[in-house]
């Protein structure tokens, strides 16, 4: 069990350091379909900020020899908040390095459980990563590195995993008395054909209600191809965005947003994808590349709490959101499915 682990610069850096051959991965497949996904470990885990959930995130997906993910950012700088532009390098904070389908849990107010009921030296948690320390000063901050008091007592590398060839299932269960939250959280990500399915329960073992939303953040990049006009993202319903993008570099055309041009240098494209409704079949977007030829359906079995886009010249990021809730006692559940396809050369 590990009863305290304090991230620090050194700690990370001198995992950092290793390659990415090195860090604990495990694969999946399924015909066609193969899937590397990094393994959560407080020590040498390729990802070990305080934002992401440690589980499931996916360091490679090949599906017909074209690359999905895959490293978006140069290098890891504990110095840098989010990320930033070295020249022609993209320098990212050990908080925000992360890679595929990436989710985090934060509440509607932008806080994790319990940050605002802690005090200086109490703990707030962070689900998918675990009990972390509420500093003396400021507000919550998502891209600073807290300190890690308790990952979970699942086992001594704080998560459970259990695999077979075409899926693989982590476990992490975290009681945490101070705060007053605690819960069982089950990932399984498993393929089948061309898809791959996230399913999640969280099971709320603690004395207070568990009330956050959670977003994939779908660090996306085809065959390493940058953001521009041969990207298509479509969605069932006609967008609406009370902050549209930036119309120099995309455009919304009804159901789709389209690139006008590629993204270079520190170009940022973002915008909130509304106009969805109650119905989970609104949960349902569309990525294409029509220069690789081929594309990603993503699709949810819960309501769209929000949605948005971002990126930037190395990464396209559509980001979904769901609300969770869970009483004490209370098991909540759900699922997203990735279904990859070429798309025919005519």
């Amino acid at each position: 069990m590990l009863s305290m682990i304090r991230i620090g610069l050194a700690t990370y850096l001198a995992a950092a350091s290793l390659c990415p051959a090195q860090y604990p991965s495990a694969e999946i497949s399924s015909g066609d379909l193969r899937v590397k996904l990094y393994l959560p470990d407080g020590r040498t885990g390729f990802y070990r900020g305080t934002r992401f959930d440690w589980s499931g995130m996916i360091a490679s997906l090949i599906y017909r020899g074209h690359e999905y993910y895959g490293p978006w950012f140069q290098r890891v700088d504990p110095s840098v908040r989010d990320f930033t532009y070295d020249g022609a390098d993209i320098v990212a904070s050990p908080c925000t390095a992360a890679v595929g389908p990436a989710e985090e849990f934060i509440t509607g107010a932008n806080q994790p459980l319990g940050y605002n009921d802690a005090k200086a030296g109490g703990t707030f948690v962070k689900i998918g990563v675990g009990a972390l320390r509420k500093p003396a000063d400021s507000e919550y901050d998502r891209y600073r590195l807290y300190e890690l008091v308790d990952g979970g007592t699942s086992s001594v590398q704080t998560w459970t995993v259990q695999k077979t060839p075409e899926s693989i299932e982590f476990t992490q269960s975290l009681s945490d008395p101070r705060s007053g939250y605690g819960y069982v959280y089950r990932k399984t990500v498993s393929v089948l054909k061309n898809e791959m399915t996230i399913r999640h329960r969280l099971r709320n073992t603690g004395s207070k209600p568990i009330d956050t939303n959670v977003y994939n953040h779908n660090f996306l990049r085809i065959d390493g191809a940058p953001p521009g006009p041969d990207y298509t993202i479509t969605v069932p319903f006609a967008i609406q965005s009370h902050h549209p993008p930036d119309a120099t570099l995309a455009e919304i055309h009804r159901n789709q947003i389209v690139y006008r041009k590629p993204l270079i240098d520190q170009d940022v494209v973002f915008t909130p994808i509304e106009g969805y409704g109650t119905d989970p079949k609104d949960y349902d977007v569309r990525i294409e590349n029509k220069r690789s030829h081929a594309g990603v359906r993503i699709t949810g079995d819960r309501a769209l709490e929000s949605e948005s886009l971002w990126s930037i010249r190395a990464v396209l990021a559509v980001e979904p959101f769901v609300k969770v809730h869970a009483t004490p006692g209370e098991e909540f559940s759900w699922s997203m499915k990735y279904t990859y396809f070429e798309i025919s050369r005519k």
